[in-house]
């Protein structure tokens, strides 16, 4: 068995047996494809590969500017899928056994101000689809106004949505759900977009349910979603390389706690396991009360 199918039968091991998501499965498939592609310049491949050439393969990700993050999350692919090997009876040890990543820093979200955010929400791209426009106001609504991840977000379908209760269905990391409450501006947005004029006028196929529809009808990609906030943000005047659909998330916690929210209420609206993953965000509300600080107090200086 060459190390393509190899792959291919981790990868359905992942679903069948682990129940892992769409969206772990991807970025698995891409980290070993990655690896495999590196592999091919040594004339080498999974079969041969030992500790020290892990170690070179990592330096080298880490040569190209990748992020500690991404890094980690490299390796835990390829360890994974060794252990998979190995359990099969394919490989007799793991090269990635003692492997560390190295000392990950754990960086500070960058949230949006928010007049940026109003400025995004408020703007409009130009477009000669009503539809498309309607949509895109909702995605962006939901993405500041509920915090969801973007593969949450594109998973969303029609049955999710309460207007009884003013409540959202989202399915996070592990196939975990929970309720998100949707404001005033979302309820609207998604009334707008549930009219005749809106996802209706996209829709090909009567079966689909998924809330979010492309220019075809079918399901909105998080590729798309990117494209959407980046033409939202060029329409706004604010620098793409600042926002993304993470950022809407990074802003939504940041501007609740600003606003006195309780963090264990951040943690459960975010889908957070741990609440020291949300404590992340407190960092961010006290480097901006320590600017304040400075900049407002007499006795700040000196």
């Amino acid at each position: 068995m060459d190390d393509a199918a190899l792959q291919r039968e981790f990868l359905r091991w992942l679903v069948i047996e682990k129940g892992r998501s769409p969206a772990t499965v991807e970025a698995y498939d891409r980290d070993l494809t990655a690896l495999g592609r590196w592999l091919a310049t040594r004339s080498q491949n999974v079969r041969t590969m030992d500790a020290p050439l892990l170690e070179e393969y990592l330096a080298s990700q880490r040569a190209q500017g990748l992020s500690a993050s991404t890094v980690t999350r490299s390796l835990a692919a390829i360890r994974g899928f060794y252990a998979f090997l190995v359990d099969e009876g394919l490989a007799s040890g793991s090269p990635a056994s003692g492997v560390t990543p190295g000392r990950r820093r754990r960086s500070l979200p960058k949230p949006l101000s928010e007049d940026a955010i109003d400025r995004l929400l408020s703007a409009h791209r130009l477009t000669s689809s009503p539809a498309l426009a309607l949509r895109d106001q909702v995605l962006l609504e939901l993405l500041y106004g509920t915090g969801c991840r973007v593969s949450e977000a594109v998973g969303i379908e029609l049955g999710d949505i309460d207007f009884d209760e003013d409540l959202i269905r989202v399915t996070g990391k592990g196939s975990k759900q929970r309720l998100v409450p949707m404001g005033e501006p979302l309820r609207d947005a998604l009334f707008a977009y549930l009219a005749p004029i809106g996802r209706p006028s996209l829709v090909t196929d009567a079966s689909r349910s998924h809330l979010f529809l492309n220019a075809r009808g079918g399901r909105l990609t998080r590729q798309g979603v990117d494209l959407v906030i980046h033409e939202r943000a060029l329409a706004a005047g604010v620098p793409t390389g600042e926002v993304s659909a993470h950022v809407f998330r990074h802003s939504c916690a940041t501007h609740m706690l600003e606003h006195g929210a309780d963090i264990r209420v951040v943690q459960e609206l975010l889908g957070h396991a741990s609440i020291s993953t949300t404590q992340v965000y407190t960092a961010v509300t006290t480097t901006t009360l320590r600017q304040a600080y400075v900049d407002a107090h007499p006795r700040a200086h000196g």
